[in-house]
């Protein structure tokens, strides 16, 4: 049995990642108590009905000392049960908005208590969880569909391919994904932002593509990122990863950051593995 743990701060969306994990065979459990995860691995094993994957949401309603639930889990990994963690964050300001938004109040907003400092408080009191994490998702700059395309990635080894590669675009001026295995910097290369007829466009266009094609050099670097990549990949797979996360960044995430990711994505089809492809900023 595997249990997969979800947390992280309140309004980074793992309402959205139960719903989604339930579409991929998941048994859900949101805000069971810590102390009961023990005593409920035992019923799942016991149980007639087989539960072979299960999720399980804790967050700040069950207090401030994850010790106790770093002991549960290690109590189910003794039963033979494994465990991973997932880790939801969220910037203070997209949180704020989401929260204003849908006029919710943050569960630790007491009174005379900002919901800024409500928020800082419930990272703090989260940091050791965040820290033991095995996937952490920055939701910031990600759509509800966004979310979920992340999360079939990450969990898709699960429902067939034995390794995932997940190569995704971002702009700069948006933040590095904090969940990047490698990140690649490609403002080198032409901008197609300043050409008038090609700004709105993305770099999934053939036409933007060309573009910050043109005079060979995203062509040399293709044949560098290729081969460095080529080397990795059985390395990571050797050491036992699950995934691999492949970060390329533009300024703005929309032309050369995505004409590159794809470009990587189609060498890198047709393996022993999935490949995933992903661009955050391009619709910004």
């Amino acid at each position: 049995m595997y249990f997969l743990i979800i947390s992280g701060m309140s309004g980074a969306g793992k309402s959205r990642a139960v719903a989604t994990l339930e579409d991929l065979g998941y048994y859900c459990v949101d805000n069971l108590p810590i102390a009961l995860i023990p005593r409920f691995a035992e019923v799942c094993l016991a149980a007639t009905e087989r539960y072979e994957r299960v999720a399980l949401v804790t967050d700040v309603r069950a207090g401030g000392d994850f010790q106790q639930l770093f002991d549960s889990l290690d109590s189910i990994r003794d039963m033979g049960c494994d465990y991973r963690i997932l880790f939801l964050d969220t910037d203070t300001a997209t949180l704020i908005r989401r929260y204003k938004e849908t006029r919710r109040r943050h569960p630790l907003m007491d009174k005379g208590v900002s919901m800024t400092a409500a928020i800082e408080k419930e990272r703090t009191m989260l940091s050791a969880l965040r820290n033991r994490a095995d996937f952490v998702v920055d939701t910031t700059g990600l759509s509800a569909a966004g979310l979920r395309e992340r999360l079939l990635a990450l969990f898709s080894t699960e429902t067939g391919a034995a390794f995932e590669v997940i190569v995704q675009s971002f702009g700069f001026k948006y933040g590095i994904p904090p969940e990047s295995d490698l990140v690649f910097d490609v403002r080198f290369l032409p901008n197609p932002y300043y050409e008038m007829s090609l700004r709105e466009r993305n770099g999934t266009d053939p036409e933007v593509r060309d573009y910050v094609f043109q005079g060979g050099t995203a062509d040399v670097l293709m044949r560098h990122l290729t081969t460095l990549i080529d080397f990795l990949l059985p390395r990571y797979m050797a050491e036992g990863k699950a995934n691999l996360i492949i970060s390329i960044g533009c300024t703005g995430g929309k032309h050369r950051s995505v004409a590159i990711a794809e470009a990587l994505s189609e060498h890198l089809r047709g393996r022993e593995y999935g490949v995933v492809t992903m661009h955050r900023d391009y619709q910004r």
